[in-house]
């Protein structure tokens, strides 16, 4: 059924093309920071079939940004761990780090058009500021010194030219935008290829990867399995080269074969097919994610293999790089430089990305004979050694460090310690941390997103000089005891001040996308003002010292 469409005066800060998760995501994120954005999108409302179901950690917390994780979390299915047979046999059962005091499990299982919805409902609650006209496909582009013009139409064919500041192309792996700038994407692509398979079934089964080398129930066959809400399996399975694709996916080739496995591993309730597609691996990427004023996330920029599920998380994190970028850009307390960075980090990352999708591609597809050989002997002797049983380990999504990022303030960094504190220095993710807040129990990074966060560990109350700038920057003080208050939050259970490799008066700066920009034993404050000098941020900062 379709959606409600409504229109937009031109003169647009930001047109998005695609309505997909990561488009709408970043609508959103926009929002928060006050910059009004336009989606159009070509189809008439969410998604069809699961897709992208598996939604990591990070993702969850750029969600929560929105406002959409509650939904996420109560609709969806969480897990922490998996298992893989060779045949018969488990030749593994792998856990990820999890712990009872998080604020997100490891992953949740949950269909892509859940997340589209969860993501078009945090747009409409911020109406004025965002706004998505659907059945509208972008057909031309066109862009200038100052400002890009796309010719858009509309179901029924009508014509209209948009005109904005800025272009963000989240319109998928097809991307017209892409196409129009005359870009490709680089990179290789796999020839095995997978059904996917929506079946609603009652199971009684835990919520975890399940996947089956060459099993009984489809000899040779590689096959993949989660649970999904509503009752939903999502099957995937790997089909011989010699199959044509077209007759792969009709119902009566893939009945049988879903049946034959069903039927192996004890599913014996009734159940009946949603949704039939097909799919193989791709490892491609733009060069850029930045074309003048036209920038490019989510499969618009990068296709990534589904093994390890980078896909939309990848693509939820260029959402959350990209938005307080150009939301500063665009309400000039930055200059469009800035979005460089975005490019530099999130090509990065899908080059990161990449590389694990090859490697877990080639063990879950293997691209010829010797790798299908060297793949069975792998999994025969994993059900014995433990060493050889992590080469089977499917390597989940995690955040990517931006190693080199241009943005990264490594002035105080060598006075930091190796160990826990490792994944706490300039461009890494900031670490969560259970703590006391004012209205009870919390999580730090429920303070991140809106704009630069300032971390201050001290046991004292006073507030370091930082705190003349509090309209600019969150200023965090991060005490072991006492009584939480709106500036102070308490370690209760030391998390934070472990993480952090905390000691007295170490400071932290905290990007708006919830990464490390810097750090600091003993706070130069003329240093600490050169680090937010880019941003516009420091000229209250600066003014007292």
């Amino acid at each position: 059924m379709p959606l409600s469409s409504s229109s937009k005066p031109a003169g647009l800060p930001v047109l998005i093309a695609g309505g997909g998760p990561v488009g709408l995501t970043l609508a959103a994120l926009l929002a928060e920071h006050g910059v009004a954005s336009l989606v159009i999108e070509a189809d008439d409302g969410y998604c069809s079939g699961s897709r992208a179901i598996c939604i990591s950690r990070r993702s969850q917390e750029i969600l929560g940004l929105i406002g959409a994780d509650r939904q996420l979390v109560e609709k969806g299915l969480s897990w922490a761990g998996g298992r893989s047979y060779f045949r018969h046999d488990e030749v593994l059962h792998f856990r990820m780090p999890s712990e009872h005091t998080e604020r997100f499990a490891p992953m949740v299982n949950i269909q892509q058009y859940y997340i589209e919805q969860y993501a078009h409902e945090a747009m409409q609650r911020r109406a004025g500021l965002c706004d998505v006209r659907w059945s509208t496909r972008v057909v031309e582009v066109r862009q200038g010194s100052d400002g890009v013009e796309a010719e858009v139409e509309a179901a029924d064919g009508t014509r209209e030219t948009l005109r904005a500041a800025w272009l963000v192309a989240c319109d998928g792996g097809r991307s017209t935008v892409r196409d129009k700038l005359g870009l490709q994407l680089r990179g290789m692509q796999y020839e095995g290829r997978y059904v996917i398979v929506d079946i609603e079934q009652d199971t009684k089964r835990e919520v975890e990867r399940l996947a089956w080398f060459d099993p009984p129930s489809n000899p040779g066959s590689t096959i993949l399995m989660h649970r999904q809400p509503d009752n939903v399996w999502r099957i995937d399975y790997q089909i011989r080269d010699d199959e044509d694709p077209a007759e792969a996916v009709k119902p009566e080739n893939v009945l049988p074969r879903v049946q034959s496995h069903l039927d192996m591993i004890g599913e014996t309730a009734p159940w009946k097919p949603l949704w039939i597609s097909i799919y193989n691996a791709k490892c491609l990427t733009l060069d850029s994610y930045r074309h003048g004023r036209v920038l490019f996330a989510g499969d618009a920029a990068h296709l990534v293999p589904i093994f390890g599920v980078r896909g939309l998380n990848s693509g939820l994190d260029d959402a959350a790089n990209l938005a307080w970028k150009l939301a500063l850009v665009s309400q000039g307390h930055a200059d469009d430089a800035l979005l460089d960075s975005y490019s530099a980090e999130r090509v990065h990352a899908t080059r990161e990305n990449l590389a694990y999708g090859a490697k877990s591609t080639e063990f879950m597809a293997p691209p010829n004979f010797g790798f299908t050989l060297m793949r069975e002997a792998a999994l025969r002797l994993a059900g014995e050694d433990e060493r050889v049983r992590q080469l089977v380990n499917p390597r989940q999504s995690t955040p990517i460090r931006y190693v080199a990022s241009p943005l990264n303030v490594a002035a105080q960094d060598d006075a930091f310690n190796g160990g826990a504190c490792a994944g706490a220095g300039p461009g890494d993710i900031a670490p969560e941390a259970a703590v006391q807040t004012v209205d009870g129990a919390g999580y730090l990074t429920e303070r991140f997103g809106r704009g630069f966060v300032a971390l201050y560990f001290s046991d004292q109350r006073e507030l370091p000089p930082l705190a003349q700038m509090a309209t600019s920057v969150d200023i965090i003080r991060i005490l072991r005891s006492g009584n939480a208050d709106e500036q102070t939050l308490i370690d209760y259970l030391g998390q934070a001040w472990d993480r952090y490799d905390a000691q007295e008066g170490t400071l932290y700066l905290i990007r708006p996308d919830g990464y490390v920009l810097g750090r600091w034993r003993s706070p130069d404050w003329a240093e600490v003002a050169a680090a937010l000098a880019p941003y516009q941020l420091q000229r209250a900062l600066a003014a007292t010292l």
